[in-house]
Parts: C-alpha cells; sequence; structure tokens
C-alpha cells in the first residue's frame, strides 16, 4: 500500500510535471483535493482511473480544522485498501494543512508514502508581483491567520498569505491583520496566479474583502510595515548595544544598576495613564519595554535565560489560569475568574514545592503602600477577615480618626496616622475605589489647580513673597468653578 501526494501545480494543466502527469495515468484511485483547479477537467482520464473530489466535505462541514479532519479521514480510509493519490493544488509541501496530518497519519499506521513535487502557488505570485522570495519574505495560511487575534508575522519583512478564498476568509484576515497593520496600510491581491489571466489588485487593507475577483486561487501580499517595529528589530538593537562593538555604557549595566530605571520607566507609564495621552502612553510603553530586553539580553549574556523562556513562561500561565477560555471549565463572572486563578495559582505553587507560611505572602514588599494596604485586605477577606456590611468600616474610620486627633506624640501620632490610612484603604475596597489611583488623580488635580494659581498670580506682576491666602484661595477656588 503506498499513499502518494501529488501536487497539480498553480492553476494550467501545462504547469503539471511529467512526472505527475505518469502517476496520475497509471493511477487506480486519485483523490482531488477541490475541483475548483484549473487544470482539473484536464487530467488524465481512463476506464481503471477513478477520481473522488472532497467538495462536498466543504460544503456540508463548517469549522476548516474539521472538514481537514475529515478529508484525511477520506484519503486514509482509502490508503488502508490499497494505493491511492492525493492530489492537491500547487506542491504538496507548501500550504497544504492536509499534508501534514497525512504524514503523520500514514506514519502511525506504517503506510508508504511518496511525494509528487509541484510548482506551488508561491512561483507565480512572486513572479507577478516581481519580489524575491528570499528577502525575507513569510508564507502563511489565510485561514489559520483567519482564525487568530493577532497575525504571527514579523512587519519588518514581507508575507504572502494564501487559501484566501472567500470574502469571509478575507474578512477574517483583515481584522487579523489590524491589530498590527494601520486600516489604510496598502497590500496586494492576487488573483489566479499562475493561470493565463492572473490578476493583480492593490488596495488598503480594510478594502480586502469587498474585491469582487476573490476565488479559491486568491492570495494576499502584505509588505514590510518599514517601520523598523517588529519585536525581533526591537531585540537586535539590544543586543547589538551589549555587543562587544556596542555602547560602553549599556555593556556595562546588571539587573541591580538597573533597577531604579524600571522604577522610574514604570512610574512615567501610570503617569501616560493618568493625563489619559495615548501619544505619550506609547512611547513611554516603549521605555518600560527596553528595560525588559535590557534585563533579558544581560540575562542571556550571563547564561541566566533567553527571551524564547520570558515568553514561553507567561503564554502557558495565561492559557493554564484561563481554562474557561482554552479549557471546560464555566465562569460566568469576573469573581469567578479570579477564584480560579487563585486556585490554580496554588496548584502551581505546590507543584515548584513553593512554601508560603500565610496567605499575605507573595504581595510585593516594594508596591506604593496603599496599594499593599488593599491587597492585604483583599487577601484577608478571601478567608472571611472581614465585616458583613460597611457600616463598621466607617466606624473604624472615625475611631482612627479620633486616635489620630488624641494622639500625644509624634510616634504616636505617626502609627495613628499609619492606622487611618489603613483603614480608609479599606474603605475604598469596599466602595470597589483603587484607593492609589485615587490619591494619584487627586494629586494631578492639585497640581493642575495649583499651577492656575501660580499662573494667575504670576499674571499679575506679583513674586512668590508677595502672594497672600486669601488671593489663593480665590484663584482655586475660581478654578475648581472652571472644572480645573
Amino acid at each position: 500500500m503506498t499513499l502518494t501526494l501529488l501536487g497539480l501545480g498553480p492553476g494550467e494543466v501545462d504547469d503539471l510535471s511529467r512526472r505527475a502527469w505518469r502517476t496520475l495515468k497509471q493511477a487506480k484511485t486519485v483523490i482531488v483535493r477541490t475541483s475548483q483547479h484549473n487544470c482539473v477537467p484536464c487530467l488524465p482520464q481512463g476506464e481503471d482511473i477513478t477520481y473522488q473530489y472532497c467538495d462536498d466535505l466543504y460544503e456540508s462541514i463548517p469549522a476548516f480544522a474539521d472538514v481537514y479532519a475529515a478529508i484525511v479521514e477520506r484519503v486514509m480510509t482509502a490508503a488502508r485498501k490499497g494505493d491511492v493519490v492525493y492530489a492537491v493544488p500547487g506542491d504538496p509541501l507548501v500550504g497544504e494543512s492536509t499534508i501534514l496530518k497525512l504524514l503523520q497519519a500514514a506514519k502511525d499506521e506504517n503506510i508508504k508514502v511518496e511525494i509528487v513535487s509541484g510548482i506551488s502557488f508561491v512561483e507565480p505570485i512572486l513572479a507577478a508581483l516581481g519580489v524575491d522570495a528570499m528577502d525575507g519574505l513569510q508564507i502563511l495560511d489565510g485561514i489559520t491567520v483567519a482564525a487568530m487575534h493577532h497575525p504571527p508575522i514579523n512587519p519588518d519583512v514581507p508575507a504572502l498569505l494564501g487559501q484566501v478564498y472567500s470574502r469571509e476568509v478575507a474578512g477574517n484576515v483583515k481584522l487579523t491583520l489590524m491589530n498590527q497593520y494601520p486600516d489604510e496600510f496598502e497590500v496586494t491581491l492576487i488573483h489566479a496566479a499562475g493561470t493565463d489571466n492572473p490578476l493583480v489588485e492593490h488596495l488598503p487593507l480594510y478594502e480586502i474583502d469587498r474585491s469582487e475577483h476573490i476565488k479559491h486561487m486568491t492570495s494576499l501580499y502584505v509588505p514590510t510595515l518599514g517601520k523598523m517595529s517588529s519585536f525581533e528589530q526591537f531585540q537586535e538593537i539590544i543586543a547589538h548595544l551589549r555587543a562587544p562593538e556596542g555602547c560602553p555604557w549599556d555593556k556595562e549595566q546588571t539587573h541591580l544598576s538597573l533597577r531604579r530605571y524600571l522604577l522610574e520607566e514604570t512610574h512615567e507609564v501610570l503617569e501616560a495613564l493618568d493625563a489619559e495621552d495615548p501619544v505619550e502612553l506609547y512611547k513611554e510603553m516603549g521605555d518600560l519595554l527596553l528595560q525588559v530586553l535590557l534585563h533579558t539580553q544581560i540575562a542571556i549574556d550571563d547564561g541566566e535565560f533567553k527571551m524564547s523562556d520570558v515568553i514561553s513562561h507567561i503564554n502557558r500561565k495565561l492559557i493554564h489560569r484561563h481554562p474557561h477560555v482554552w479549557g471546560d471549565v464555566e465562569a460566568k463572572n469576573a469573581g469567578e475568574v479570579l477564584a480560579n486563578w487563585d486556585a490554580l495559582k496554588k496548584v502551581e505553587h505546590a507543584a515548584e514545592g513553593i512554601q508560603r507560611e500565610s496567605i499575605l505572602d507573595g504581595i510585593p514588599k516594594g508596591i506604593p503602600a496603599l496599594m499593599q494596604a488593599l491587597r492585604y485586605q483583599e487577601k484577608a477577606a478571601k478567608v472571611h477577615f472581614d465585616w458583613d456590611t460597611i457600616e463598621p468600616v466607617i466606624d473604624k474610620v472615625r475611631e482612627e480618626l479620633n486616635e489620630v486627633l488624641t494622639a500625644t506624640d509624634d510616634d504616636n501620632r505617626a502609627e495613628e496616622i499609619g492606622d487611618l490610612l489603613f483603614v480608609v484603604a479599606n474603605w475604598a475596597r469596599w466602595l470597589k475605589v483603587d484607593p492609589e489611583t485615587a490619591l494619584r488623580e487627586t494629586n494631578a488635580k492639585f497640581y493642575r489647580r495649583f499651577r492656575y494659581v501660580e499662573e494667575g498670580l504670576t499674571a499679575q506682576g506679583k513674586s512668590h513673597a508677595e502672594w497672600t491666602l486669601a488671593e489663593m484661595d480665590a484663584l482655586w477656588d475660581k478654578a475648581k468653578a472652571e472644572g480645573i
């Protein structure tokens, strides 16, 4: 028993290889993935040749993955009975999802496999576009990309997506690509490449599913974004800075020497968030990401870990802790999601041999104090160390305020102020308010209003020494009235 995987070429029968023609002519059972191929009507015929097509599976099964599985089962059923040829458009090993599955299935069942190569869909597209595949061209299955939320594409090099054979597929591909490329970015649809009537269509990304020419032989070419925007390029720049011929300052840095910069950049990201400034936000996020890459490159240089370790760890963790997305666990609301998260976290820690003596362990000691207070109280509440209603919380705030007012010395006042801040953070938790964010926003509001006061008095020609409280209060009230 032999399973022959045969390529029909890109389109016209003239591109069918002599070996492929001879193989088909000698075959008894030929299964063709689709009849929607220009050379199909011209394939060799004979009384002993039986052709079967898989178009019925595409028409009756909604999900592509299930279609491919059904095709594989149809081919394997025939292969178990005797020799069979499975013919696909182009080359069997270029953009054919069923082929890899068949190779594995045949290996598992000890069925001999022969491959008859053909001209793939790639070569005529390269000719139509005048591009070189060796210039970093990425080749992807459009159906696979259509099912994703972010494209697995390096935007610094071009990409070619095959099997964009319907407006539905094109529309889903468009949505995926728009997670990385601008809506107006010019791309190219190539129709019927390798036939006598090819068509090349240049249009904005957001319009690709509006093309009237999309058919079974449509592919999409995505040129380089040209903005040095890939993660790979970022890693190359950082590695170059740390290389022997790189920057003296970068080469001297260690994990500890960069610690303060990580803190600074994190706070600058928070400042951009508070300002609701998207342009400043993406700039500051780049600076923060720079710190991540610098630390990773230092780890690479010291033989500690690589970026692939960083990314694979967080990918695995996210998937494992979201069984309601990638598994069969149900989570009806955010509360159930968090409960599942904590339960899975405990299982992971147990597997890693991490023993925590307190439920409060694991909360970073270096985070801002209000945030730390909130996290402690959230953790304690999970084991029911909490009041049933908000009234005792408010009573506790009053109690701590009174203790501040009656404190007799500086040390006692500092302690009581700390207690007051702690219970205010708990009050905020009950009100579903993040105290750290609330205070930061109040700080920003104070800054805006005080700047208004400063500018108003400076405009009057007065120096700081001449300012009076009454004048400042008046300008402050004016700023408040104007919504500043």
